[in-house]
């Protein structure tokens, strides 16, 4: 595995360049975790973590100079929409890291996985709608997987 850090234009990605080709199809896209500046060191590590460990094949984050400006970063996990073995193995190390944030009554948020074909149509908040969610794997209260 050969995993390259590569810094440009905002950002900071991981990239296992044996199995990033496979990425480039028009389902390719992104389960995302977001944190402020002072979570910028464990958003590094984490996204060089998923992909050494063979989560993903690419993950990228908000680089530090833009976290000023924008208040908050994004890591980004990219896997093909349709491949569900991709999107379980997102989702369990996702689960695993404590990168799902809890509700207060303690209900796992119901994240959405976006597709880069949307992020470039410019569909954001209320024009966003998710068509893969946790609750499509994960029982949100208790944490466990449904199939």
């Amino acid at each position: 595995m050969s995993v390259e850090k590569i810094e440009a234009r905002g950002w900071v990605f991981y990239v296992d360049t044996e199995k990033e080709p496979s990425l480039h199809t028009p389902y390719v896209g992104k389960w995302m975790y977001f944190f402020d500046a002072a979570g910028s060191s464990f958003a590094d590590e984490i996204c060089k973590k998923a992909v050494e460990s063979g989560v993903v094949a690419e993950a990228k984050r908000t680089d530090d100079r833009m976290l000023p400006i924008q208040g908050t970063g994004v890591c980004c996990f990219y896997c093909n929409g349709n491949d569900m073995a991709a999107h379980k193995k997102v989702i369990a190390f996702f689960l695993e890291n404590d990168l799902v944030r809890r509700t207060k009554s303690g209900k796992l948020y119901n994240i959405s996985f976006k597709l880069d074909a949307q992020t470039i149509a410019g569909q954001y908040q209320d024009d966003f709608k998710a068509a893969v969610k946790l609750a499509d794997f994960v029982d949100l209260i208790t944490g466990k997987w449904l199939r």
